[in-house]
């Protein structure tokens, strides 16, 4: 609970400074809310707000998922081999620097504007943080692990199961954590490019409307989806790797 309290303070002085700065300067709430504006919208917008959530949030769990399983594969076929790495690098720096504003409108057309779109546009964002932990993780396996396990007879697959992917977890988490803070905004892009629910589409038929509250109430929705997904990764990370979670002395 002490720990928290930093945070409660922190948000606590930004909001009221927000307030009072809004409400001093006088710029109506249609350009810009208050807390107090935000907050009324939540509770307004409420069943609007849960029905959009319920769309955006199938999304962003589906194509984490999507891109965690694809991105682990990849890692596992770059590690595996140093020509593969050098060819299958750049091709991979090159795919985060494809504007997500240009290529979710692109898949719209080609898949539809269904669910698989947004879930592909999920993936993208999130697989290259994923991958790229997960390699450095398999590269940093312990050597002598590896060679008492040959000496033992073990194969390839043997080692990989027993010390390089265990080794690797902490890394594999590491890329699981930061790609779930990008999931909310892929399905933000996917929603934008051609969706009739979801957090994305109420942002957007929001904008003309000038309705900015429900607009900041929809990010704050957002924000709660990927500190939650954020949030079950960390538990997951302290469930299945313990061992990573050093006690502190004092």
């Amino acid at each position: 609970m002490r720990r928290s309290l930093p945070t409660v303070a922190l948000i606590g002085a930004t909001l009221a400074a927000w307030e009072l700065a809004v409400v001093l300067s006088g710029v109506p709430g249609y350009i810009f809310p208050t807390p107090a504006g935000v907050a009324g919208s939540l509770h307004s917008d409420a069943g609007l707000l849960a029905r959009a959530s319920e769309v955006t949030l199938e999304e962003v769990v589906l194509g984490y998922l999507l891109a965690l399983a694809v991105g682990i594969a990849i890692a596992v076929i770059v590690a595996s081999s140093v020509h593969v790495r050098r060819a299958a690098l750049p091709l991979l720096v090159i795919s985060q620097t494809i504007p997500m504003v240009l290529l979710a409108p692109i898949l719209a057309i080609l898949l539809g504007y269904g669910l698989e779109p947004k879930l592909l546009i999920v993936a993208i964002v999130c697989f290259f943080p994923v991958v790229v932990n997960a390699v450095d993780g398999f590269d940093a396996a312990d050597p002598e692990l590896v060679r008492m396990m040959r000496t033992l007879n073990a194969g390839g697959v043997a080692i990989f199961r027993r010390v390089i992917f265990p080794g690797a977890l902490p890394s594999i988490f590491a890329g699981a954590r930061i790609a779930a803070t990008y999931a909310a905004i892929g399905a933000v892009f996917g929603e934008w490019a051609g969706s009739s629910a979801g957090l994305g589409f109420v942002i957007l038929q929001a904008e003309p409307a000038l309705q900015t509250a429900r607009i900041f109430a929809a990010v704050i929705v957002l924000s709660a989806i990927a500190l939650a997904l954020y949030g079950l990764v960390s538990l997951a990370e302290r469930l299945f790797i313990p061992w990573t979670r050093q006690p502190t002395h004092h």
